[in-house]
């Protein structure tokens, strides 16, 4: 669900209507930090799948890395190509390049990537996979966890302070990752909590975050209530039939959506209904819709691709 906030405030950031008002100016920029959400709970949920694996020596990290790129590069390489014919530059073809080899976010200025913009985050979240083996040792033991938490709470302090990198960089990130790590650790421990407590903590955080104006350790406090809210609330408000379909292809939305943007400018509706607050709403909901499309039908695509090279190798090695 954070990515249809991300795509609101994109469609904001890169159109111009006339609207005024504290959701439209204030809220709806702030929606560009989901991206922090996003780190916390992909840390958590790798943890739930991996954590346990990595610390018993019961992976295989060929294959671990092996589904990470089948997971990731077919349907972002696609993008990138559309992209490059969509703008095609030498500049582009430098950066696609970079792209396509998904290790772009070891570069010190990858945030600044026009090909695929939004794919910094991509970029950063596969460094996290890279180094996945180590963040797991740095959450060894719950001491040791909340040691690394501090030291990177610090780390981002000096990034911002003196060497000048923002949340492209993986150190700069790191307590939201390690935040999603720390709550891995103490899920039991969350899911004694009252129901209510969660909500009340959701809240209070919100509104700090906009009192403070939103500085990176408030977006870490929202990213853990909010994380913390979704593992208590089990089969709640946050798990039902739209939910689910949404987080399925939330990432594939992400990717895609500005790209789905320039489309919809291309064919021009972004001006059909005015210049207000209807004409954005028909926007958004242009690009929510072209983005799904886009995305199940793409995804689709390379399970049948995927599924038809299965069975060729399979009638290959049965000839053999």
């Amino acid at each position: 669900m954070p990515c249809l906030g991300i795509i609101m405030m994109h469609v904001a950031a890169n159109t111009d209507y006339a609207i005024h008002g504290f959701v439209y100016e204030t809220v709806i920029p702030s929606f560009t930090n989901f991206v922090f959400l996003f780190m916390t709970i992909s840390a958590f949920e790798m943890c739930c799948g991996y954590y346990d694996k990595v610390m018993n020596n019961t992976i295989s990290f060929s294959d671990f890395y092996a589904k990470r790129f089948k997971k990731i590069l077919p349907f972002f390489a696609l993008l990138v190509i559309l992209d490059l014919v969509m703008s095609p530059s030498i500049n582009s073809l430098y950066e696609g390049f970079a792209d396509l080899t998904l290790l772009f976010g070891f570069l010190p200025n990858a945030g600044n990537i026009s090909v695929i913009g939004v794919g910094w985050f991509l970029g950063l979240i596969f460094v996290f996979y890279l180094i996945f083996p180590f963040f797991c040792v740095l959450l060894g033991n719950k001491r040791r966890a909340w040691l690394s938490f501090g030291i990177n709470i610090l780390y981002n302090f000096v990034c911002i302070q003196y060497f000048d990198v923002s949340r492209s960089n993986i150190l700069y990130s790191a307590p939201f990752f390690l935040a999603g790590g720390l709550l891995y650790l103490y899920k039991d421990e969350l899911l004694h909590l009252k129901k209510w407590v969660m909500p009340i903590l959701v809240v209070l955080s919100v509104v700090l975050y906009y009192v403070l104006n939103g500085n990176v350790y408030m977006c870490l406090l929202v990213s853990i209530t909010l994380t913390a809210y979704a593992i208590l609330s089990g089969g709640g408000l946050l798990q039902n039939r739209i939910t689910k379909f949404f987080s399925d292809i939330s990432m594939e939305m992400y990717l895609s959506h500005m790209v789905m943007f320039k489309l919809v400018e291309k064919a021009g509706l972004l001006s059909i209904a005015g210049n207000g607050v209807v004409q954005y709403v028909v926007s958004v909901v242009l690009v929510v819709a072209a983005a799904v499309a886009f995305s199940l039908v793409v995804k689709k695509g390379i399970s049948i691709v995927d599924e038809l090279i299965r069975k060729k190798r399979r009638e290959l090695t049965k000839e053999v």
